[in-house]
């Protein structure tokens, strides 16, 4: 159990050292927040399923997460120089101002 306490306590360690260039990294390319977004509905749609008592295999899922991260490296490999400007985002230049 010692084992387990110290390897939970090192992943807490890293992901807080992490944690500052990942969410800049993601802030820059929002198609990635989006694309871990659509994983998260993939698991659920699989572990709803799966509480329906149907079963999809795990190769389908992993392939369709994989592919779409291969598909999202070519694409920021691409557009590596033009970061990704959203509608109405905050640093958005064509933003409405605020109104109370």
């Amino acid at each position: 159990i010692g084992v387990m306490i110290a390897a939970v306590v090192i992943a807490v360690g890293f992901m807080l050292f992490f944690s500052g260039a990942i969410a800049s990294f993601v802030e820059k390319h929002p198609t990635v927040k989006m694309l871990a977004l659509a994983f998260l509905v993939l698991i659920g749609v699989n572990l709803i399923t799966e509480g329906a008592g149907f079963h999809i295999q795990k190769g389908f899922t992993y392939f369709a997460m994989a592919f779409s991260v291969g598909v999202e490296m070519l694409n920021l490999r691409l557009r590596k120089g033009t970061p990704v400007r959203l509608k109405g985002g905050a640093s958005s230049p064509e933003a409405p101002p605020d109104v109370p």
